[in-house]
């Protein structure tokens, strides 16, 4: 009988044991795949970018506000108004004495060259000295020029006469003659105008070319 007692107990134990092994495989937690891992990846970087929205919403509030206190106050446009109304006249052709108006200085006689000489001699360089009257001196025709296209041909022919005059011979001063025609009084005023806001010229004394 004792035999038997103790053969039914190991098998007991037996038994238990092998449930006790049972339930600890139960109870161990099961080793994530990598789609586990990625699942909750994903999961925490959402809940990230919900926490980090209003944040960020916020600074996007906050720098717009600093950009707009930055911008410089609008400026009035009167000044604009008023530029583009000057504009147009001086792409207006100045009229001909034909179609009326104030007649203008038909031409100007100048001295252009060496500043330090300009008003110091009346004589002009032997290579352009007017011998012969107007003949052989260089000479700018402004006929049915606008302001602004006269303004250019005079600083472009500027730079022609300073050049000859620099080549010639003491006083390094030549004489040129700007034609205005006998058109409106506007572009005989431009050319007045140039003369004498230009350092290389001056208005050739009177009876120059007698």
């Amino acid at each position: 009988m004792t035999k038997k007692k103790k053969k039914s107990k190991v098998v007991r134990n037996n038994k238990s044991n092998a449930n006790k092994k049972e339930q600890v495989k139960q109870d161990k937690p099961a080793i994530p795949s990598v789609e586990d891992y990625r699942r909750h990846h994903s999961i925490l970087l959402s809940k990230l970018h919900d926490e980090v929205q209003p944040r960020l919403k916020d600074i996007r509030t906050r720098l717009n506000t600093l950009d707009l206190e930055r911008q410089p106050p609008k400026t009035k446009d009167k000044g604009i108004k008023k530029s583009t109304k000057e504009g147009p006249d001086d792409q207006i052709l100045l009229p001909n004495s034909s179609l009326g108006g104030k007649a203008g200085k038909a031409y100007f006689v100048v001295q252009v060259g060496e500043v330090q000489n300009l008003y110091k001699t009346t004589k002009t360089s032997a290579l352009t000295s007017p011998m012969h009257g107007r003949s052989g001196l260089p000479t700018l025709d402004l006929h049915g020029c606008t302001r602004v296209e006269a303004i250019v041909k005079l600083n472009e022919s500027l730079k022609v006469w300073v050049d000859t005059a620099m080549r010639g011979y003491d006083p390094f001063v030549i004489t040129a003659v700007i034609v205005c025609g006998c058109g409106s009084q506007v572009l005989s005023e431009t050319v007045q105008e140039w003369i004498k806001s230009t350092e290389q010229v001056r208005n050739a004394p009177k009876n120059h070319l007698m």
